[in-house]
C-alpha cells in the first residue's frame, strides 16, 4: 500500500520520535507502565502505515461483499437493511414466553431468539427428578410439541425469523419447530433461522452435553443433510464463540477456538458424504462483543478473512456463499456487574456499536439487570433501544466498514487473525477439535486467561467502574423478575394430561422406529420429526438416543 521509499522515510521519523517520547516520559510518564487491550495484548502509544507495510488492499482488504469479505458479508451492508435485532428470551412456561415475544416485536424486534430452561437443554422433561427447582427458571420449558404450538401461538412462522439456542436436543427442537409451522399451513421451505447445534463448545465451556461426541457429530451432520433438502432456508448450526469467551477466552482464543469447530463440523459433514457447497452456506457463527471497542471490531473482521481463506484454500469451496463467514453477536453477559446495573446501559451501548463497526447480522443487547436476575420489560426495552438509536441516530450504519483503512485496527486485524491460526494449527497437530477438547487443551487455555484477567481484576490493575472502583452505597434491588416455583408444577400437571390424552400406541411406535434408525445409519431427523408430530416428549425422545448413544463422560481432570 506505500512504497518502500515511504516506508523507509517513515520509520526513520518513528524512531526520532520515540526516542524524543522516551526523554519526556522520564519528566512526565503515562499513567501505567503498560497498555493493553481487553484481553492483554500490548498496545502500541500510535500505529502507522509501518504497522501494515506488508498489506496488500486486495488480498487482505478486498471490497464489501467479496472475498476475503474483511470488509464485510453484503456489498452495501447496513445501506440495504439492518442487522436483525434478534432479542433473546423465554422463561417459565410457554405461555409467558409467548407474550414476551409478543411485546418485542410490538417494540420492533425484527427476530426471535428462544432461550431454553435448563431440563429442557439437556433433554429432562419437567417431571424427571433431576429438573426439579430448575423448571422455567433460565428459560422456556418445553417439553412436547403442545408446548411448542403455544410458544408460537399468534406468532406467524413464515413471516418471523427464529434463533433457538438449543444444542444437545438441537434435532428434537428443530423438529417441534417444523411441526408447529405445519399446523399453521407454513411448509418447511419457507422456515428462516438458527439453531444453535454446537455440541463441541459445550464440552468446552458450557456444559449442556448429553451424547459422547461421536455420535453428537452424527446428529449435527443429519440435520445438515436433512435441512440442506427439506429445510433450505435455515442456518443449519451457529458455531459459537461467545461461550468461549464468557469462559474467560481472549478475543484471539475466541476466534481461534470457534473456527477450529467450525472446521471440525465441515470435515465430520464431508466424511459423511456431504459435498461442501451443499451446506456450507448455510453454516453460521455466534459471537461475544466485550468492552474494548477497537479491539472486538478488528476481531470481527479477522474472524471473516480467517474463515473465508480456511474455506477456500482447505476445502475447495467454489461457492462465495460457503465462504462468507455470517455472524450473530450478544453483547458480554459476563461484563455486566451487579453493582450500579445502570452503568450496564453504557457498556451495552459500547458493546452494541463494537458488533455494527465489526459488520454482524443479527444481534441481542443484554439488560442492565441481566447480573441479578432475569430481565423485566422495561429492561428489554432499553436493551432493545439501544440497538435501535444505534442503528438510526449514530450515522455509523451509513458507510461500510468505516474503520477500514486505520492503521490500528488493520495492524490489530492482522494480529488476531494471526494469533488464532497459530491455536488452529496447534488443535490440528493434536488432531483437530474432539481431540483437543478431550485431552482438555482448550479448556487449560481458556483457562489460563481467565485467570490471569481475574488476578488484574482483583489488584486493580483492569478497573471495572463500580464494582472494584467508584463504588456507592445502595440499596438492594427492587423489582426484578423472578420466576415463581409453581411453574414446574404446572408443568408436571400439563404432561400428565399430554400422556393421558395422546395415542400412547402411535408414540411407542414412532420411538421403536427411531431407537432402530440410532442403531443403524440412517437420517434420524425424519423420525425424530415423525415421533414429535405423535407428541412423544423431549425427554422420551432423548431417553432413546441416551439408551443407544450412553452419555458424555469427562475423561480429563481439568
Amino acid at each position: 500500500m506505500f512504497s518502500k521509499e515511504q516506508i523507509s522515510i517513515l520509520k526513520e521519523a518513528v524512531d526520532k520520535e520515540n526516542a524524543k517520547t522516551q526523554e519526556m516520559l522520564q519528566k512526565r510518564p503515562e499513567r501505567k507502565a503498560e497498555f493493553t487491550t481487553g484481553s492483554g495484548a500490548p498496545v502500541k502509544r500510535y500505529y502507522t502505515p509501518v504497522d501494515i507495510e506488508d498489506m496488500d488492499y486486495m488480498e487482505d482488504l478486498g471490497l464489501p461483499g467479496q472475498y476475503p469479505y474483511t470488509r464485510g458479508v453484503q456489498n452495501t451492508m447496513y445501506r440495504g437493511k439492518f442487522w436483525t435485532m434478534r432479542m433473546y428470551a423465554g422463561f417459565a412456561t410457554a405461555e409467558e414466553s409467548n407474550k414476551r415475544y409478543k411485546y418485542l416485536v410490538e417494540q420492533g424486534s425484527s427476530g426471535l431468539s428462544v432461550a431454553f430452561d435448563l431440563p429442557t437443554q439437556i433433554g429432562y422433561d419437567s417431571d424427571h427428578s433431576l429438573s426439579e427447582g430448575e423448571v422455567g427458571k433460565v428459560g422456556v420449558a418445553i417439553d412436547s410439541l403442545a408446548d411448542m404450538e403455544l410458544l408460537f401461538d399468534g406468532i406467524p412462522l413464515d413471516k418471523v425469523s427464529t434463533s433457538m439456542t438449543i444444542n444437545a436436543p438441537a434435532s428434537v427442537l428443530l423438529a417441534m419447530y417444523i411441526a408447529v409451522a405445519e399446523k399453521q399451513g407454513v411448509s418447511s421451505e419457507k422456515l428462516r433461522g438458527t439453531i444453535q447445534n454446537d455440541i463441541l463448545k459445550e464440552y468446552i465451556a458450557r456444559g449442556t452435553y448429553i451424547f459422547p461426541t461421536e455420535p453428537s457429530m452424527r446428529l449435527i451432520t443429519d440435520i445438515f443433510e436433512y435441512c440442506s433438502k427439506d429445510v433450505p432456508l435455515w442456518n443449519t448450526i451457529s458455531i459459537s464463540g461467545y461461550h468461549i469467551r464468557e469462559a474467560g477466552s481472549t478475543a484471539a482464543q475466541e476466534v481461534g477456538f470457534t473456527i477450529a469447530d467450525g472446521i471440525a463440523y465441515v470435515e465430520a459433514a464431508i466424511k459423511a458424504g456431504l459435498d461442501v457447497d451443499t451446506f456450507a452456506p448455510r453454516l453460521s457463527f455466534f459471537f461475544n462483543a466485550h468492552n474494548d471497542l477497537l479491539e472486538e471490531v478488528a476481531k470481527y473482521r479477522a474472524a471473516r478473512r480467517l474463515w473465508a481463506k480456511i474455506m477456500k484454500e482447505r476445502f475447495g469451496a467454489k461457492n462465495p456463499k460457503s465462504m462468507a463467514l455470517k455472524f450473530h453477536t450478544q453483547t458480554g453477559g459476563s461484563t455486566l456487574t451487579a453493582q450500579q446495573p445502570d452503568n450496564n446501559i453504557v457498556r451495552v451501548a459500547i458493546q452494541t456499536l463494537a458488533a455494527v463497526l465489526g459488520g454482524t447480522q443479527s444481534l441481542h443487547t443484554n439488560s442492565k439487570d441481566e447480573a441479578l436476575a432475569l430481565p423485566t420489560e422495561d429492561s428489554v426495552r432499553i436493551a432493545l433501544r439501544t440497538q435501535q438509536i444505534v442503528a438510526n441516530e449514530s450515522g455509523v450504519t451509513e458507510v461500510v466498514d468505516p474503520l477500514a483503512g486505520s492503521f490500528y485496527i488493520e495492524a490489530k486485524t492482522s494480529e488476531i487473525e494471526a494469533e488464532a491460526m497459530a491455536y488452529i494449527k496447534k488443535i490440528d497437530e493434536i488432531g483437530g477439535a474432539p481431540k483437543a477438547i478431550d485431552m482438555g487443551y482448550i479448556q487449560q487455555e481458556i483457562m489460563d486467561a481467565s485467570y490471569n484477567y481475574q488476578k488484574k481484576v482483583e489488584s486493580s490493575e483492569i478497573i471495572v467502574v463500580g464494582m472494584n472502583k467508584y463504588q456507592i452505597e445502595e440499596e438492594a434491588p427492587k423489582g426484578l423478575l423472578r420466576v415463581d416455583p409453581s411453574v414446574g408444577e404446572m408443568q408436571k400437571a400439563k404432561l400428565a394430561k399430554l400422556r393421558a390424552e395422546r395415542d400412547n400406541v402411535a408414540v411407542d411406535a414412532a420411538l421403536t422406529k427411531l431407537k432402530a434408525a440410532c442403531e443403524g445409519t440412517e437420517n434420524v431427523m425424519p423420525l425424530i420429526l415423525e415421533a414429535v408430530r405423535t407428541y412423544a416428549t423431549l425427554g422420551e425422545i432423548c431417553g432413546v438416543m441416551r439408551e443407544v448413544f450412553g452419555e458424555y463422560q469427562q475423561s480429563v481432570n481439568l
